[in-house]
């Protein structure tokens, strides 16, 4: 598993790097100090997880910096790797669809689990809010997650139509529609369609009479 760190702390950066050292099966492939190069770094090295810091004092700060990243690199998997519990960063993490949230106090093997748990496609929030809190979070999203192109092109696909014939309708090529495509499943923590068709039908983006 490829591992791109971003910390503004060349200590912290250091530190998780020595960490992963007796892990064979983890590779960091770069760092970065702050957001701008984050991004950078990540289309270069196209990592399979980016353990990211929230504040970070130049440019982006850690959640602008995970949006701009599921745009860019939609198949990278973001982790937070903060020192911030609050209710209110835990909301923004999953409102943005950010599947890992871990305190910089996590032990080696905590941390590598937590790697583990967002290359399945799991959500791995440590923190000493409770489970039953970030389960009602995290089913509070809705349409709004979602750009209004994005809400487009879930409804165009629960429909039945391809990528061609969303294109054509919306004015832009299939890949692009395939690329929102792959935001809109990073964000919603999804994987497969019938999963969208439910989405879809929740947050009235069809209509279903049957």
């Amino acid at each position: 598993m490829d591992v791109l760190i971003v910390d503004d702390h060349e200590l912290v950066r250091r530190g998780l790097k020595l960490m992963f050292r007796p892990y064979k099966d983890i590779n960091v492939v770069g760092e970065a100090a702050e957001g701008t190069t984050a991004i950078q770094e990540a289309m270069r090295t196209i990592p399979d997880v980016v353990l990211l810091d929230i504040t970070m004092p130049n440019g982006l700060d850690g959640f602008m910096t995970a949006k701009a990243l599921a745009q860019e690199v939609p198949t990278a998997k973001v982790i937070l790797l903060t020192m911030h519990d609050e209710e209110l960063y835990i909301k923004r993490a999953l409102e943005l669809g950010v599947p890992g949230y871990l305190s910089k106090n996590s032990d080696p093997a905590q941390l590598v689990d937590g790697i583990k748990q967002v290359m399945e496609g799991k959500r791995y929030y440590a923190t000493s809010l409770s489970e039953a809190f970030i389960e009602k979070a995290a089913s509070q999203k809705t349409e709004s997650v979602l750009t209004r192109r994005e809400s487009e092109i879930v409804r165009l696909t629960t429909l039945g139509y391809g990528n061609i014939e969303i294109g054509e309708k919306l004015g832009i090529s299939p890949k692009t529609v395939e690329n929102h495509k792959g935001r809109v499943m990073q964000k919603l923590q999804i994987k497969h369609r019938h999963e969208l068709v439910q989405f879809a039908l929740k947050n009235r983006l069809i209509d279903y009479d049957g």
